[in-house]
């Protein structure tokens, strides 16, 4: 792959492909634009931070970190961050107290440091960029393939991950997507097909008691809670959920703005779906609908002791040369203002088909997305 600066891509794309919205301003990004849809990738820190329709400019992942900055009102600095959908690599969560002393932060390195992207080439219907970005702490490289589709509303991800050290070591690989206002308020409803779950606030070493089953969870005074909502109160936090079927999937519908996000992955890849809520000011602020290889947000000492949950792994290992790749694919439809949420999604014969729940087949929404995964 041939590789250039960041910023020197950004200023060639910026002509070819319309150029990113406000939210970038002064950021290095890739910016991919079909006949369907528009997406911007930021290139500090690798996120996905805008993924919208041609003929409605709202973007769902419209979330960045700096708002939970001591000044969000500031001017952000051009430093890499976390917006929109980022990825958490090499770890899911905290560092341990030894890792944080030695500059580790949270969810890894990912976000933190700046992606360099190739060459931008249209093929077989879809429009194709490649980035990658080198983790120096952890001695790991990972390099994304990204397609938009020309004609419809969705694009495919590949990412190769590769342990560049000379002793083999453990990771974790979680993809964090981030809803914000105003595509999330208090009537976006979320699905997906999780199943055995549990809440991250209970204690260890057996966090996993009691189980909960999506998409029920249970507070901190033990009351339930159905997570496909979330109006001003977002306790519990964090619950994760394993997948039981060969495909994960989980969709956010917004009736208010007659939108709907979703992503599709195999299950064998990522075998978790972690659900984070989160409110401020008395209103849903952000929503992650993340899925990985880790249903546990804790440190690798922890990870090891406690080895599985629900008979999942929560850790990977990768022996020294190594790479592994895995994969997803975004989509977007549009939904009348009294959609019920979606009771199933199917992949089959290149066609992706979403039910509504307790809808007639008649307002099943049907994508024609051909191959999705290598």
């Amino acid at each position: 792959m041939k590789m250039l600066f960041a910023l020197s891509l950004t200023l060639a794309l910026g002509a070819a492909f319309a150029g990113a919205q406000s939210l970038m301003k002064d950021r290095a990004t890739v910016v991919l634009e079909g006949k369907s849809a528009q997406l911007t990738v930021d290139l500090g820190g690798g996120s996905i931070a805008d993924f919208h329709l041609s003929d409605q400019p709202l973007n769902p992942l419209s979330w960045d970190s700096w708002s939970f900055s001591t000044d969000p009102s500031a001017a952000p600095p051009p430093d890499p961050r976390s917006m929109g959908h980022f990825l958490c690599l090499d770890r899911w969560g905290p560092a341990s107290e030894a890792e944080t002393k030695n500059g580790m932060g949270w969810h890894g390195e990912a976000t933190r440091v700046t992606w360099k992207a190739g060459e931008i080439v249209k093929k077989d219907g879809r429009i194709h960029a490649e980035m990658a970005a080198e983790l120096p702490m952890a001695g790991l490289r990972v390099v994304r393939s990204i397609a938009l589709a020309e004609e419809q509303p969705f694009f495919a991800v590949t990412e190769e991950v590769t342990n560049q050290n000379k002793l083999g070591r453990l990771y974790n690989m979680v993809q964090h997507p981030t809803i914000g206002p105003p595509f999330l308020d208090e009537h976006t409803l979320v699905d997906a097909n999780g199943r055995k779950g549990f809440m991250q606030s209970s204690p260890m070493p057996n966090p996993e008691e009691p189980a909960v089953f999506w998409p029920q969870a249970l507070d901190r005074d033990g009351e339930t809670v159905n997570l496909r909502h979330l109006s001003d109160n977002a306790d519990p936090g964090v619950v994760s959920y394993v997948i039981d079927e060969e495909y994960g999937w989980t969709t956010a519908s917004s009736p208010t703005t007659g939108l709907l996000i979703g992503y599709i992955w195999k299950a064998a890849e990522y075998p978790w779906f972690d659900a984070w809520r989160h409110a401020a000011e008395g209103k849903p602020f952000a929503r992650g609908l993340e899925f990985g290889t880790s249903g546990l947000h804790q440190p690798f000492p922890i990870l090891v002791e406690k080895g599985k949950i629900f008979d999942r792994p929560i850790y990977e290992y990768l022996d020294a040369g190594e790479t592994a790749s895995k994969s997803y694919a975004c989509f977007l439809f549009k939904i009348p203002a009294n959609y019920q949420g979606v009771a199933s999604l199917s992949y089959a014969d290149g066609t992706l088909t979403l039910r509504e729940r307790d809808g007639k087949p008649d307002r099943d929404l049907v994508m024609e997305v051909g191959q999705l995964f290598p």
